[in-house]
């Protein structure tokens, strides 16, 4: 016995007509026995702005009712925006996601409700939810008695490569803060004693910049699957990232952006924060004339598709996707060029950073293998 599990990555929708985000893929999504996505942004109509939010996102309650329409279940509330505005909001997202029968994770009014797994029963076949975030502004992670993310944080430090050549670039390093990677391993381990598969869910990764995994990006993701982890579904550079493989299982670096509005919809001043100007210095591909002004590259996107069984991830593939000029999503024919951009695109990225999976299309699908 099998379930299908269909995964993709950022969700956030703010416009009138909630509906109209989802309907290139809807049929697609509902054809999946659990459907899982990143929730990339607070759902209410209360609170008060952080000061510090680079962005500060905000749903109306209809997205998460539109999202459980299109088949979306679990959700990770595991990210940089989850207290965009404040406690209120941040409770308010969970009141509206239990009223639409969304099941979210990686999120809590305490640290160790944050770090509690979602499991979903689908004939006979238990799937644990575990989320975390390395994306972590000032007082977004949760603690013993304050809500939050569940916390997978990293340290940068920076290397001097020439000594005697003042100004010239570091060597940049990131490790994991071995705390949380702890902490994320103990939680992987009880999820394990729960479930017959784990799927870890991560905000991480170096947002905008093509192709780059961070060093700590490996080390967490190969601890995760050395603790019990089946699969590893990483979010938050909102661009494709490549797969690799660890013991046989699989680790998506970044699902890239899925059905998320342009910034100016979460702020219509947005483009001249000085914030935003540091934003687009990281890919010059930014077109502030188009509708659509994010980078070419955030237009590629996928549904992962897995195959679940009792032992685990017994197949697994993606569905190319692409975004059109209204943030919309669109399931892709094989015979669309598109489709072969977007496959094209996926091996470009896996290559250039040497990782160690293989992309097979078979149909309207793209079969994922090991090296």
């Amino acid at each position: 016995m099998s379930v299908t599990l269909l995964a993709v990555g950022d969700v956030g929708i703010c416009r009138a007509k909630p509906e109209t985000m989802l309907a290139g893929v809807r049929n697609t999504l509902r054809g999946g026995d659990i459907v899982f996505g990143q929730l990339e942004t607070t759902v209410s109509e209360r609170g008060a702005r952080a000061p510090h939010a680079k962005l500060a996102m905000r749903s109306p309650p209809a997205m998460l009712g539109v999202c459980a329409d299109a088949g979306f279940g679990v959700m990770s509330f595991a990210g940089n925006h989850c207290m965009d505005w404040g406690r209120e909001a941040f409770a308010d997202t969970f009141a509206h996601a239990r009223e639409a029968g969304v099941a979210l994770c990686g999120a809590g009014e305490t640290l160790t409700q944050a770090r509690t797994p979602v499991v979903v029963a689908k004939r006979g076949v238990r799937v644990a939810f575990v989320a975390v975030s390395s994306i972590l502004p000032d007082g977004y992670w949760a603690e013993p008695e304050r809500p939050g993310c569940a916390p997978m944080r990293a340290f940068t430090h920076y290397e001097m490569i020439e000594h005697d050549q003042p100004g010239t670039p570091p060597r940049i390093h990131t490790t994991p803060h071995p705390g949380d990677l702890k902490r994320m391993c103990e939680d992987i381990g009880a999820a394990r004693a729960l479930a017959d598969v784990v799927v870890l869910s991560i905000h991480w990764g170096i947002h905008l910049v093509p192709a780059e995994i961070a060093a700590y990006q490996y080390e967490v993701g190969r601890a995760a699957i050395d603790a019990g982890a089946d699969l590893v579904l990483g979010h938050h550079p909102h661009i494709l990232k490549g797969v690799s493989f660890h013991r046989g299982k699989p680790i998506f670096f970044s699902m890239g952006n899925f059905a998320i509005e342009q910034p100016q919809a979460w702020d219509p001043g947005i483009l001249q924060h000085h914030s935003f100007k540091q934003l687009m210095a990281l890919n010059p591909d930014f077109d502030l004339e188009s509708a659509y002004l994010l980078p070419p590259d955030t237009r590629h996107t996928l549904i992962v598709r897995a195959e679940l069984s009792a032992g685990g991830v017994a197949g697994l593939s993606f569905l190319p996707c692409w975004i059109n000029d209204r943030s919309e999503p669109q399931r892709l024919e094989p015979d669309d060029p598109k489709f072969a951009a977007v496959v094209a695109y996926m091996r470009a990225i896996t290559e250039s950073q040497g990782l160690n999976a293989r992309y097979v299309v078979e149909g309207d699908a793209v079969r994922v293998v090991p090296l």
